[in-house]
């Protein structure tokens, strides 16, 4: 499918598939949407040293960027499992502009590190941020209580129904500790009725720039 660099409403970039039309962050920020959503709604709930994370769509690694630089101010010590089928393109990461708009000239080395570091091996990023990257579909991740947050950040339900179900929100259920999170973007009542179907409590929280509402789901056991 036909992918193009867009920029975003808050000056950062990121990638437009064509025949979706379906961007891999959203149009009215991603850099806005990724703090919002993951950061303020996810990895804030966790103040423990140590904190392992599974994302559901690595894609051009925005989410993990700001997550390595939040283990920073934090002084988290965090595991990074990031899941993608399709991976961006060298050209299309040296358009990407996150260090820049980030003001994390610091970090470029690191940013491209992520990028370029093995499939299916742990890589010490920083002494705070370790990734694991796997390329496969979403359907056969069988992990079991490895994660304490878990970033959902698939492809939409208009463009890819089958990756917002009780069949995939099950394997996330499973994946997690007890008292373990899932955030995404999402807010639909299918969405939130999958969830609520494989035992999450969800909430309904206030989204980024540009939706109403994003959904947070806890595994609460017992």
């Amino acid at each position: 499918m036909e992918r193009k660099i867009i920029t975003t409403s808050d000056g950062s970039k990121t990638i437009h598939i064509v025949d979706w039309d379906e961007q891999y962050h959203s149009k009215h920020g991603a850099i806005q949407e990724a703090y919002h959503v993951f950061i303020k709604s996810g990895l804030a709930l966790f103040s423990g040293s140590d904190v392992a994370i599974l994302e559901i769509g690595f894609g051009t690694g925005l989410n993990a960027l700001i997550t390595l630089l939040e283990a920073e101010k934090r002084a988290l010590n965090i595991t990074y499992r990031g899941v993608e089928a399709y991976p961006i393109t060298e050209v299309e990461l040296q358009q990407l502009n996150y260090i820049a708009e980030l003001q994390a000239t610091d970090f470029q080395e690191q940013f491209l590190q992520m990028h370029q570091s093995p499939w299916e091996q742990h890589t010490a990023i920083t002494t705070r941020f370790s990734l694991c990257k796997q390329q496969k579909d979403f359907m056969k991740i069988d992990d079991v209580a490895a994660f304490n947050l878990i970033y959902f950040d698939a492809f939409g339900a208009r463009v890819q129904p089958e990756l917002w179900t009780e069949v995939v929100f099950a394997k996330m259920y499973k994946a997690l500790k007890n008292n373990g999170v899932l955030v995404t973007y999402a807010a639909k009542g299918s969405v939130r009725r999958a969830m609520q179907a494989v035992g999450f409590v969800v909430e309904r929280l206030p989204g980024p720039p540009g939706k109403r509402e994003m959904l947070r789901a806890t595994k609460k056991e017992g």
